[in-house]
């Protein structure tokens, strides 16, 4: 199988070509990977297994593109306006929707299989061999491809042979299995495989955020370890087994990890190597609309891929179409859509959330854009869905709602900044988180606080911090023993607390109310002085309470009746 699949479009010369090419990258790219006397990548790990079923893999060892990338490093970002490199060029570049697409799913990644360790190069690099990065980022605002990329039917005829598994849910083919969508899985792989990586609610593979995340999951089971050059070379091979494939892709792997960067939607170069590419086959994934069974067609004597009459404007060697204008193209700038201050005490959610609007340069609302949300700067906050970023397609009044933005632990201010995906166009603003806070103080219990002097307090002091009518919890709070409720100057007789030497000490600082509101304070002690003395307690946020505390004078000892006899004269007659 891996023979069917390592051919590539123009026969012996382009072979020996891309040979040579490949054997110049090798002296730099892949670690564990070398070249075999014809120049070809060879990898030390894991070798493709010749007895793994096609329909165990993401695209049932589908046909995928064979285009190498340059031999010089990635060329700096280009002006946005710049013009699109010529078709059949490989460059840097990746569309701006595919490559959000890719960076979300490996963060999701981070957080979900921390072990796996998969970088969002990789998910780039097999995107590019397997479509092209969804046919040069030709897909709308959602992420969802113009039209859908499918591969050829997997008839036997010259391709693994896996007749129809979804009834043409996902290929529109209701007698065999095709490759769909930008990371080209097959059918039955999708069943099990599919993600919702935009939140619509959906999974669908023809949608480059579900898709990417899909690819991400499937490329992390089993325990693999993308950092391990055995891991990543059974998990490429798991994705496609042939050998020309893994070396393909940790080529195009190496090449993203030494640079690139942002380039509008839909202005990305279409690929022009195929490894099916010969007579008879068809150059590209047809752009078939899904629901619509396919008969396969095969000339007699051919490789078995479908025949195709007339080529379709996206696939390769044929004139790019101009692309048509978007609405992504008629955006000006971004407003704040009625945005007020956006503040929260840490740990808690904002109340507020950001709204943006995209316009025109005439103000008008332009709709069905994609506007991304990145929390920038010093701090711990995150949208409510746990992330640092967020998108959001606008609405026919040209605004795009971010998810709720939820403060961590860290006070100050930093930056949320609204992106047109596609295009550099921003708005920032600014939040700021402010410590934690409590408006009111109450004791737990009525009991007074009564001692003796040189004695100790027999309750301790506790109370309950609020914030308009909420448990306060983590808030900052000191207690002092002051000299009186016009003076809180730290009173130097009276009752005191103890330390952990043992030392007198009459102000408490650095205390913290517990998860319940509940503040506690040490045992209380008194010195000889009795009289009614004040502590106050304050938090951040205002909030102050005076608690009495009485201390009584000490009793004096009464006579006993053998000291007032031992002390008057005797009655008794002297004899």
């Amino acid at each position: 199988m891996a023979a069917q699949f390592g051919r590539l479009r123009k026969g012996a010369v382009n072979t020996t070509v891309a040979a040579v090419v490949v054997a110049a990258l090798a002296a730099s790219q892949a670690p564990g990977v070398t070249t075999d006397d014809a120049g070809r990548r060879v990898t030390t790990g894991t070798q493709p297994s010749p007895d793994t079923p096609a329909e165990n893999s993401a695209t049932g060892n589908s046909p995928y593109y064979t285009d190498l990338p340059p031999l010089n490093s990635p060329k700096p970002s280009p002006s946005a306006g710049a013009t699109p490199v010529a078709p059949g060029e490989s460059e840097a570049g990746i569309p701006a929707t595919v490559l959000d697409a890719y960076k979300r799913a490996a963060t999701s990644l981070q957080q979900a299989k921390p072990g796996c360790n998969l970088p969002w190069e990789l998910l780039a690099a097999i995107g590019k061999v397997e479509s092209g990065q969804a046919r040069g980022g030709r897909v709308d605002a959602d992420g969802t491809t113009l039209s859908p990329i499918l591969g050829p039917q997997l008839n036997g005829n010259g391709f693994a042979n896996i007749g129809d598994t979804d009834g043409g849910a996902y290929d529109g083919d209701s007698s065999y299995d095709r490759a769909v969508g930008p990371m080209q899985f097959i059918p039955s792989t999708w069943e099990w495989a599919g993600r919702d990586g935009n939140g619509d609610g959906k999974k669908d593979p023809n949608n480059v955020y579900d898709a990417a995340l899909a690819a991400g999951h499937y490329l992390c089971r089993f325990g693999w370890d993308l950092s391990a050059q055995a891991d990543l070379d059974s998990a490429i091979l798991s994705y496609n087994n042939s050998q020309d494939y893994l070396n393909l892709v940790l080529t195009w792997l190496e090449y993203y990890r030494k640079g690139t960067h942002q380039i509008p939607d839909g202005t990305g170069t279409l690929p022009s190597d195929r490894s099916d590419a010969t007579a008879g086959a068809s150059p590209s994934p047809s752009p078939t609309e899904p629901k619509t069974p396919t008969t396969p067609s095969t000339k007699p004597g051919g490789n078995g891929g479908s025949a195709s009459p007339t080529p379709k404007p996206d696939e390769p060697g044929t004139p790019s179409p101009t692309p048509t204008p978007t609405p992504t193209d008629t955006v000006h700038h971004l407003e704040n859509a009625g945005t007020a201050k956006l503040t929260a005490m840490a740990g808690d959610s904002f109340t507020e959330r950001i709204s943006t609007r995209a316009e025109t340069r005439a103000g008008k609302a332009v709709a069905k854009v994609r506007v991304r949300f990145t929390i920038v700067g010093s701090t711990d906050a995150t949208f409510s869905t746990g992330e640092k970023y967020a998108a959001a397609v606008t609405n026919s009044a040209g605004e795009a709602v971010a998810p709720a933005l939820k403060a961590g632990e860290n006070t100050g201010e930093f930056v949320v900044r609204a992106t047109l995906v596609g295009r550099s166009v921003t708005l920032d603003y600014k939040a700021t988180v402010t410590e934690r806070a409590a408006d009111t103080l109450a004791r737990t219990s009525e009991t007074a606080l009564t001692c003796t002097a040189g004695g100790e307090f027999a309750d301790q002091v506790e109370v309950k911090a609020t914030y308009k009518g909420a448990v306060a919890d983590k808030v900052a709070a000191t207690a002092t023993l002051i000299k009186s409720a016009d003076d809180p100057a730290e009173n130097d007789k009276g009752p005191y607390f103890k330390d952990a030497d043992g030392k007198t000490v009459r102000t408490l600082s650095g205390l913290t109310t517990d998860a319940n509101g509940l503040l506690k304070l040490p045992k209380l002690y008194a010195d000889d002085t009795a009289g009614t003395y004040l502590l106050r307690i304050t938090t951040a946020g205002g909030a102050t309470l005076t608690v009495e505390l009485k201390v009584e004078a000490a009793a004096t000892p009464s006579p006993t009746p053998s000291d007032s006899a031992s002390g008057s004269p005797s009655a008794s007659p002297s004899v």
